[in-house]
């Protein structure tokens, strides 16, 4: 049975403040981003009877709170990880399991406050073939397919630049954004070394915050106090916890699958998106984002940002928030492109788009690890 307009998002919103937050623990600020959707959906915890997250216990949320449950996801597989609360939230409110479901998220991604401590598990596939030889944390990791994508199609590092210098664009639009300075190639270029051949500001953020959804029924969507953004269509997909054991180093299975499975639930065609959200850990992965969706072929994801089609004003603007480049980036971005998702559709966007209707959101999880794609629509575009 299909997604397209059963379900809707019909609350979103983020914590007051982003950044540093050394007063606020992780459990904290998924409380209070859940809150603050419930109040933007016009509802309150008494009318939620799901409740989803990553990294804490749905349970500990759901406590927390005082919401007596009767369904919980507790999905774990990085920063995609919303985008399958959102997928499974549909899935059981069709199956009438539950009929609003609150998503959370809250990360001390810089002040650590309330955060267990990560590392690979000693007998994990990356515990054992990655960790001893230095590929621990993600940017160490994640460069490794970006030298063989360089390689094969012929991408500069000028070119490279140009997706953190594009996403400055939007930032400067963004009030909330913590990066708002427009940049040069030069800028990028000149900027720390992180790890080859990834430069300080082709890098994401390490920022605090939170934020949530709300999913509902079409039925109940249909009395909230703003437009309810209906979900068309869903997919999700893994390829390997261990970046070394991808079978392509340029391109994600994961984000290919995730991707097909989304459009073709949707039943939307790529010249039908107004708006694209992707996941951009590092200044790469929008790219292979752009070519693994469908939108541009194989090796021309650097031109085509080149060329400003990305940008404001062009003919698919990406990233609009700023992206985790220069937005925020508490370690788990997902949440945050799903929410300037809604912002779009909605035409509530700090940097509004015109026309938006229908829009795409991308999530990924560790080092090309795990991918979710939400497509997201109107309700006239859902009633189509």
């Amino acid at each position: 049975m299909s997604i397209r307009g059963r379900v809707a998002i019909v609350g979103a919103a983020e914590s007051e403040q982003l950044g540093r937050i050394p007063d606020k623990s992780a459990l904290q600020l998924h409380a209070e981003s859940g809150l603050a959707a419930l109040r933007d959906a016009g509802l309150t915890v008494a009318d939620v009877d799901g409740v989803a997250c990553a990294g804490e216990s749905p349970l500990d949320v759901a406590n927390y709170l005082g919401i007596n449950p009767s369904y919980l996801d507790g999905t774990m597989v990085g920063g995609t990880s919303f985008m399958l609360h959102v997928r499974h939230a549909a899935a059981a409110i069709m199956a009438g399991l539950c009929e609003t479901v609150l998503i959370t998220h809250g990360e001390s991604g810089r002040s650590r406050v309330g955060m267990q401590p990560w590392a690979p598990a000693p007998q994990s596939m990356r515990g054992q073939f990655e960790v001893p030889y230095g590929g621990v944390f993600a940017p160490s990791t994640f460069p490794i397919g970006v030298l063989r994508y360089m390689k094969q199609y012929g991408m500069t590092p000028e070119q490279l630049a140009m997706v953190p210098v594009v996403q400055r664009k939007w930032a400067a639009l963004n009030p909330r954004a913590k990066l708002r300075d427009e940049i040069t190639v030069d800028d990028v270029l000149s900027s720390k070394m992180i790890s080859y051949p990834l430069h300080l500001l082709e890098c994401c953020l390490v920022t605090d915050g939170g934020a949530a959804v709300v999913v509902t029924s079409a039925r109940r969507a249909a009395d909230g106090p703003k437009p309810p953004v209906y979900l068309l269509g869903a997919g999700e997909a893994g390829e390997s916890s261990a970046i070394s054991q991808m079978a392509d180093l340029t391109s994600s299975r994961a984000f290919r699958d995730a991707g097909r499975a989304a459009f073709a639930e949707a039943g939307v065609s790529h010249s039908e998106v107004d708006h694209l959200m992707i996941y951009d850990a590092f200044a790469h992965v929008p790219l292979y984002g752009l070519e693994d969706l469908g939108f541009v072929g194989r090796g021309e994801s650097f031109g085509f940002v080149e060329e400003g089609h990305t940008a404001p004003g062009g003919r698919l603007p990406m990233n609009t928030n700023g992206g985790g480049l220069a937005y925020t980036h508490t370690g788990m971005y997902g949440m945050f492109a799903i929410c300037e998702s809604v912002r779009q559709v909605r035409g509530e966007a700090a940097a509004q788009v015109d026309g938006v209707r229908t829009s795409v959101v991308l999530g990924n999880g560790g080092s090309f690890m795990s991918a979710g794609v939400l497509v997201l629509g109107a309700e006239e575009v859902a009633a189509a």
